[in-house]
């Protein structure tokens, strides 16, 4: 039997005092209101009364973090997966209004579809579901959480539930510590589909910084 549902989780608050894109530099992990956040998502798994068999974590040390209430909880090792990675992004390390006020920038501006900025937004949807796949297959039963990013996360939605990737970034429905759950069901053609089942935002988010995001 493979798994029973995949919860795709974001990672919490990061401290961030630039308000830099910080994409996948190293250095950036949880502030003290992000290591709440990321107890109150584990804390909301936790309370469905639902047995967790694995748990899937970007590389990235604010996933590694916000996957630690998880282990606590369930008793159960992280696996490291590059594929559920943040992005790419020819912006990262600096501040998004200053970036964008340059006009040497513009240039990777020019296809926003793709995005012409970073990773193609086709690709992060290819590595998103074949881990998650993987580790829907991996197990006996249970559910799976995998702790990763807001991009991934929202294009991942945006794929399954068959809209257009191209998107505002500024509208995405993918709070600091949400919970974004799947299942994978049979369809009419007797093929399995993933089908969106909850999203839930369990931390309390009030006041918190997050202009890091990719």
């Amino acid at each position: 039997m493979p798994a029973d549902r995949l919860h795709l989780v974001r990672h919490g608050e990061v401290h961030n005092p630039r308000r830099v894109l910080y994409g996948r530099l190293p250095g950036f992990g949880l502030s003290v209101d992000g290591r709440r956040m990321a107890r109150q998502s584990a804390d909301y798994v936790h309370g469905l009364e639902r047995p967790v068999s694995a748990l899937v974590v970007s590389p990235l040390q604010r996933t590694r973090e916000s996957a630690a209430p998880f282990v606590e909880l369930f008793g159960i090792e992280p696996f490291i997966d590059d594929r559920v990675i943040e992005p790419t992004n020819v912006f990262e390390g600096r501040r998004m209004k200053q970036a964008l006020a340059n006009p040497l920038n513009w240039r990777h501006l020019s296809r926003p579809a793709v995005p012409s900025w970073g990773e193609p937004y086709d690709n992060i949807v290819a590595r998103m579901t074949a881990a998650m796949a993987d580790a829907w297959e991996r197990v006996d039963g249970g559910d799976v959480v995998v702790v990763s990013h807001q991009l991934p996360i929202w294009v991942t939605h945006l794929a399954l539930s068959h809209q257009p990737t191209r998107h505002d970034p500024r509208k995405r429905r993918c709070a600091l510590s949400s919970v974004t759950s799947f299942e994978r069901r049979d369809g009419a053609d007797g093929s399995a589909r993933w089908v969106e089942v909850a999203y839930a935002e369990p931390a309390a988010t009030a006041g918190a910084v997050d202009v890091g995001a990719v």
